[in-house]
């Protein structure tokens, strides 16, 4: 989180992706670097044990919010 948000800061579109676990912790970097704000894309987790199918069909599922997020337009 903290450095999607330092990147963004200098001009680098940046799309964050957190597992569920994550989404508190990431929200307190977030609003302690000022930016409680600040969108990103969660995943199920855990993420190390997928298959190769399932990788594909989670990228497909978070593909258009990433995307969207860099473009900055809502999903």
């Amino acid at each position: 989180m903290h450095d999607g948000i330092q990147l963004e800061r200098r001009g680098v579109p940046t799309g964050v992706i957190l597992t569920e676990p994550f989404v508190g912790a990431g929200r307190a970097m977030a609003s302690l670097d000022g930016r409680a704000d600040y969108t990103f894309v969660t995943l199920p987790h855990p993420t190390a044990e997928l298959r190769g199918d399932e990788v594909v069909a989670s990228a497909k599922t978070v593909a258009p919010k990433l995307l969207a997020i860099l473009l900055g337009r809502p999903a």
